[in-house]
């Protein structure tokens, strides 16, 4: 069974990747929806992969020629030459069975390797949520103050927090002013009660994600538990000088606040 210890790795982390990739939308928790077509054929590779490292792993008979001339030459074995192979093994006997021994250990201990990849089979991580949000610094990037294009006409206008964040600390137009939105994030607290509705962006991959928050005042409900997702409308509420970290992070009056499901793309792309 040990032989076929690193198919099953393969074939378990194959089969984990399509499971994800080819027969759910889970890898949009991980992965930009572009990268789909990767994933399924870096599955389908390693399950191939299992498949030839199970078939190359079977044990060879030997002939039944070849194992009686190995008795007949056995049986004419001198007896000098017996005493020597006696002499020998009986100095050789506790190192073998000290490798031995080992060896009966080392298969097993590698079969836990097993884990990850039955845990990312059965059990596949969450998507980023308000704990890495909290853990970012405020690092924005160096966008300089400018003119932007104006918003589609109608209330309320659906945008991105990326985009109404853009808009609200750089844009010279204000063309948010006197404006209703309406944002999609999950939920975010500060210890002193501000909350905020918070988005992950991400450029390829989860590893590389930035947050996205607009701090929600004056709203008619509570806030929600922290990672709680939900849909606000309201409008923009000015603060700070544009450019500055006294316009970060954006502010919108809450005009109303419904809770959602994730979104089966939890990241907004970068």
């Amino acid at each position: 069974m040990r032989r076929y210890g690193p198919a099953v790795l393969l074939l378990l982390t194959g089969a984990a990747i399509l499971r994800i990739s080819l027969f759910s939308e889970l890898y949009l928790r991980y992965v930009q929806a572009g990268l789909r077509p990767y994933l399924v054929v870096s599955g389908f590779l390693l399950v191939l992969l299992a498949v030839a490292a199970a078939v190359g792993g079977r044990p060879e008979r030997e002939p039944h020629a070849e194992q009686g001339r190995h008795a007949e030459h056995d049986e004419h074995t001198g007896r000098d030459q017996q005493r020597d192979h006696s002499e020998h093994d009986e100095h050789g006997d506790d190192s073998h069975a000290h490798d031995q021994h080992g060896g009966h250990h080392s298969p097993r201990v590698a079969w836990l390797l097993t884990l990850p990849a039955l845990a990312l089979l059965l059990f596949p991580p969450p998507a980023l949520g308000s704990y890495s949000a909290e853990r970012e610094a405020a690092q924005r990037a160096a966008q300089g103050i400018g003119h932007f294009p104006a918003l589609p006409a109608g209330n309320p206008v659906e945008l991105t927090l990326a985009e109404f964040g853009s808009r609200a600390i750089y844009d010279s137009g204000r063309s948010l002013s006197g404006r209703t939105v309406r944002l999609t994030g999950f939920v975010t607290r500060d210890a002193d009660g501000t909350w905020y509705v918070t988005r992950l962006l991400v450029a390829c991959c989860a590893g590389d994600a930035t947050t996205s928050k607009v701090e929600i005042r004056n709203a008619d409900t509570d806030a929600p538990p922290a990672d709680t997702w939900v849909t606000v409308t309201g409008t923009w509420h000015p603060k700070g000088r544009l450019g500055t970290d006294g316009a970060w992070p954006p502010v919108l009056n809450a005009t109303g606040v419904r809770r959602v499901a994730q979104p089966a793309n939890p990241y907004e792309k970068r």
